[in-house]
């Protein structure tokens, strides 16, 4: 009898079950999570407070279920519970995402959607960012069929009125600025192409502001064109630009149309919610 139980209990499934059980624990903890996220959507979408019944409704969750979990977001600081019992977004969520911003590095975060343009159109991808009168050209992306020089390598820089990159910065500074940059640089030209005249410059400009895209028709290098489209932070600020660059003869009118929307991506990635014009 005893045989016969002891080969019985060798037979039992014991680890399975505590297997089971433990996928059990594990499920209904993501089941949490996917919870808590549902409720700070729902928050993130009214503009100041919401009630436990509208997070509810929102949610499609039981009363009792989302004022629990909405407990321990308040203690974790995530959410905020005000006197009158309505919730809003914690302070920690600021915390959080300024330590995320910080750590954000623009050309990790940009260079993924270069190459996916560059693979797509085949030519020069151009990452740059505003220094003072310049543009700095922290990436590029080329297959080697066009020839450029040193301005258009990565740590090149070149003035602002020259490229395409720059003269977005330029659109957003608004004519008193644009005006103060004329008189401080004297507008230098470096081919037959370059926009040397001050009215010249602000028509190109008022073009950009009304279009949201910018060309350079050899007005930096004989032979090459650009066009580029600007990168926006979360608060809709220009922290850099994206062109495309291409001798004259292979410059493709339809590349305005990628090269925006991939500066769009860019600037989703960073956390800007708004739409280029």
């Amino acid at each position: 009898m005893s045989a016969h139980l002891s080969a019985h209990a060798k037979a039992t499934p014991v680890k399975p079950v505590a297997s089971a059980n433990k996928g059990s624990k594990s499920a209904g903890s993501i089941q949490v999570i996917e919870r808590m996220m549902s409720l700070l959507d729902a928050l993130a979408a009214v503009p100041d407070t919401a009630s436990l019944k509208q997070l509810a409704s929102a949610t499609d969750l039981h009363p009792s279920t989302a004022h629990r979990i909405l407990a321990a977001m308040c203690q974790a600081r995530f959410v905020e519970r005000q006197d009158a019992g309505a919730y809003r977004l914690g302070i920690r969520l600021l915390e959080l995402g300024s330590i995320v911003k910080s750590r954000i590095n623009l050309r990790d975060v940009a260079l993924p959607f270069m190459q996916t343009l560059h693979e797509k159109i085949g030519e020069s991808i151009n990452l740059g960012i505003r220094h003072e009168d310049e543009i700095v050209y922290l990436e590029r992306t080329s297959s080697g069929r066009s020839l450029v020089r040193v301005v258009y390598l990565v740590g090149g820089r070149a003035p602002l009125h020259l490229t395409s990159l720059g003269k977005l910065f330029l659109a957003a500074d608004g004519l008193p600025k644009v005006r103060e940059y004329a008189r401080r640089t004297g507008l230098p030209g470096k081919t037959p192409h370059s926009l040397t005249q001050l009215d010249a410059l602000e028509k190109a400009l008022d073009k950009i502001r009304r279009h949201g895209i910018a060309y350079d028709d050899e007005e930096a290098e004989l032979g090459l064109r650009c066009v580029a489209a600007p990168i926006h932070d979360e608060e809709g600020n220009i922290v850099a630009a994206l062109s495309v660059s291409a001798p004259t003869d292979r410059h493709d009118p339809t590349w305005a149309t990628e090269v925006k929307l991939t500066a769009n991506a860019v600037s989703q990635a960073l956390g800007f919610r708004g739409h280029s014009k």
